[in-house]
């Protein structure tokens, strides 16, 4: 699932086709990171999971990328036009890395997802046993803290 281009022992990153999301070039391919070889079956996992989110989180996800949108004025050029479901936001945003969020294999499954929005900010969402937990734009908050 995961075609695995760099393989050091502080980051390992690879790419996998999205089921859903879309990348920075209108395509499906995301990247996957990883904090070191050992969590490759974790990123896996991850993987797995993301590319089986279900339509009820899909859409859950996309009412708040609409509301960050909504609150965020950065770009005076952009204007969030009306949609007609909430689906629609993703015609307007993307989505290029899941980060593995677990320490090892008997971790609940987690991971956080980055991507960028047509209205200039960074944006994105975590996940957690399968369960969305945050989506705006200080995702990487959720990531655990390593030392």
């Amino acid at each position: 699932m995961i075609h695995w281009l760099h393989q050091e022992d502080g980051f390992c990153e690879g790419s996998f086709k999205s089921n859903f999301f879309r990348d920075d070039e209108n395509g499906n391919e995301l990247s996957v990171g990883v904090k070191c070889p050992d969590l490759k079956e974790c990123a896996e996992k991850c993987v797995n999971a993301f590319n089986n989110l279900t339509e009820s989180e899909i859409i859950e996800i996309c009412k708040e990328i609409i509301n960050c949108a909504k609150e965020i004025d950065i770009d005076e050029e952009f204007e969030l036009p009306a949609l007609d479901n909430a689906l629609d936001i993703l015609n307007y945003c993307w989505f290029t890395t899941l980060y593995v969020n677990m320490s090892s294999k008997e971790d609940e499954i987690a991971y956080v997802v980055e991507g960028e929005g047509d209205w200039g900010e960074v944006i994105g969402f975590a996940v957690k046993n399968n369960k969305v937990i945050y989506v705006g734009t200080d995702y990487f908050d959720y990531m655990k803290d390593e030392e």
